[in-house]
């Protein structure tokens, strides 16, 4: 089957400085918590210039594609719909998120940044384009992305394939304008903690621990519920009614889980967030040693404003906001944390 490139190109107009908006889209390690389709970003390589990156996003969110094949894991999946980057066809995996790979060049001095997608689908299939942001004022911006696919020529979708890249194009601009226009509240909106506890016991029963995620009912006292789906081995989606909010009452929440077993890390982003949070990405790592372990829980937040009056009360600004959503996050992974503390030392003076 033969196949042509299909090139598109659009620009939107953005409230807020070109500056922030390239600083935004040059920072690729923080979109979970900026666009709402990226669950992760791993920088696999960079010289201060070029950089590779590797991607997973909600299906959902970007545009579905075909199936992924059955080895794809976190491990080694190679492809699925992009988002920032280049966006492409690719493997969804389990249906629900994809993964791909991109080079990327960065470009400060003219603010664009240059992308070429590897689409392990459809070998020989690459998708490139860049990003540009030309200044329109002092706080406003011109944002463009200009994107080039490759379109297989004989499919009977053919028309349906260049509407749905057209799409993507919109869609992605989108996200990073309605991101970048709250650039003024970043500061106040966006918080960065994490927990850490120290096991005396061995790293493979504490990853065991957070990675049995089903079993939490019945082992972490906030966890009512659990559902978990994991159609492909190490990408977990998992839906839970917690009770760690104050007053105890429960909130449902869903999340895209990604584990890493050999590398002693779970990283995950919420799909369905507390009305307080506009996006709440984070990671369960281990730190192995000659003794026992250090298990950090890390978070990545951005609050949903208008929503603190409606919940914390009138007259609450965003310092309580925040106060309260790091209390109550902290509460429930260091509650975690310390069970899976329990767990590990606990089997271990078993054995003894």
């Amino acid at each position: 089957m033969s196949s042509r490139v299909h090139a598109c190109e659009h620009t939107v107009g953005v409230a807020a400085p070109a500056g922030v908006v390239y600083g935004m889209l040059a920072d690729a390690a923080r979109w979970p918590v900026f666009l709402p389709s990226v669950v992760h970003v791993e920088r696999l390589d960079f010289d201060g210039v070029q950089e590779r990156l590797r991607m997973w996003e909600l299906a959902g969110e970007a545009g579905a594609g075909n199936p992924g094949n059955p080895d794809n894991n976190p491990e080694n999946a190679g492809a699925g719909v992009g988002v920032g980057a280049g966006a492409g066809v690719g493997g969804v995996l389990g249906g629900r998120v994809g993964s791909w790979y991109a080079r990327r060049v960065l470009h400060p001095d003219v603010r664009a940044v240059v992308f070429e997608q590897e689409d392990a689908v459809w070998p020989g299939s690459v998708t490139s384009g860049v990003w540009s942001v030309r200044p329109a004022g002092e706080t406003e911006c011109v944002l463009g992305l200009r994107q080039e696919r490759g379109l297989a020529v004989a499919a009977a979708d053919g028309a349906g394939a260049r509407r749905e890249a057209e799409a993507d194009v919109h869609r992605r601009l989108a996200q990073v304008r309605r991101a970048a226009g709250r650039w003024e509240q970043w500061d106040e909106l966006l918080l960065s903690f994490e927990d850490r506890v120290r096991i005396e016991g061995p790293a493979e029963l504490v990853y065991d621990f957070l990675y049995r995620i089903g079993d939490w009912p019945g082992r972490v006292p906030h966890v009512e519920r659990t559902g978990v789906c994991e159609d492909v081995p190490g990408i977990q989606v998992v839906s839970l009614d917690t009770c760690a909010a104050p007053g105890g009452r429960t909130v449902s929440t869903r999340a895209v889980r990604l584990c890493f077993p050999h590398a002693g890390r779970i990283v995950y982003k919420e799909t369905l967030t507390p009305e307080l949070v506009a996006a709440h990405s984070g990671e369960w790592s281990l730190l192995p040693d000659a003794s026992g372990v250090t298990v950090v829980a890390a978070h990545q937040v951005m609050l949903r404003q208008e929503a603190v009056a409606r919940v914390l009360g009138a007259g609450t600004g965003l310092l309580e906001a925040r106060d309260h959503v790091r209390a109550w996050l902290s509460r429930a992974s260091t509650e975690t944390l310390g069970l899976a503390k329990w767990h590990a030392e606990s089997t271990v003076r078993r054995l003894r």
